[in-house]
């Protein structure tokens, strides 16, 4: 007989809606699971809140390894915009530390190595309560917490998964460059998914019309980090290579 751990699924969690997108053309409801081949998929929503009600309602249903996929900000001057970013270590402000599965880690990081990604295999990151939107936050960011990349989510996972004796692995693509700065006006024109609030960024537009000139780099840096994060979840094969 098979082994039925080895046939259950990990549970993946993705905060953004472009994020889900990569992994399944399927609508994802938010905070729903949506089953996969090798994966169940839990769209959480930005936060560390709902990343960890994601990573319980995941391991309640049954995930023997637990994963965030998406974006993430880069906080290390040098790591560009579409790089994946794998990381060795996931911390929170508090400064607790989490350590991804080595084994899981290292098989990723061979499948990657196979495609033509920007890959950063070195380093860690950090999950943060609020965005770092400006190149001053970042900075600090770096400087105090010695990361090289900041995301909202990975930081509860991992917390899960070491509450319940799971795997975690962390696999994110840069969006915006420790040198980008976004603007809080746009930020704030989004839902906690990702997706845009019309009549919002309307109003946000006619307030700050410079910002329309803002939004084709804002968009190609997005296009690219996606791409990356599709050309990944391919060569990391279903369920993000779990089991190794």
């Amino acid at each position: 007989m098979s082994d039925p751990i080895a046939i259950r699924p990990v549970g993946i969690v993705v905060a953004l809606t472009v994020e889900a997108k990569v992994l399944t053309a399927c609508a994802i409801k938010p905070g729903g699971i949506t089953p996969l081949v090798g994966a169940d998929v839990c769209l959480s929503g930005m936060g560390l809140v709902a990343a960890r009600k994601a990573a319980q309602t995941l391991a309640d249903a049954g995930a023997k390894a637990l994963a965030t996929f998406g974006v993430a900000g880069a906080l290390e001057s040098g790591l560009r915009n579409g790089t994946l970013f794998c990381p060795e270590r996931v911390r929170d402000e508090q400064g607790h530390d989490y350590t991804p599965d080595p084994v899981w880690r290292a098989h990723i990081l061979l499948r990657l190595a196979q495609t033509a990604l920007l890959v950063q295999a070195h380093g860690s990151l950090l999950s943060v309560a609020m965005p770092l939107l400006t190149q001053a936050a970042k900075t600090n960011a770096h400087s105090f917490h010695v990361a090289a990349a900041a995301d909202m989510e990975s930081a509860a996972v991992a917390e899960i998964a070491k509450a319940r004796g799971l795997p975690f692995i962390a696999l994110r693509a840069i969006v915006d460059e420790a040198s980008d700065t976004v603007p809080v006006a746009l930020h704030e024109s989004i839902d906690p998914w990702g997706r845009p609030r019309l009549f919002g960024l309307v109003a946000t537009m006619c307030r700050h019309p410079t910002l329309l000139a803002r939004l084709p780099r804002l968009y190609s840096r997005m296009r690219h980090a996606t791409q990356a994060l599709h050309v990944a979840a391919d060569a990391a094969g279903p369920g993000l290579g779990w089991p190794p």
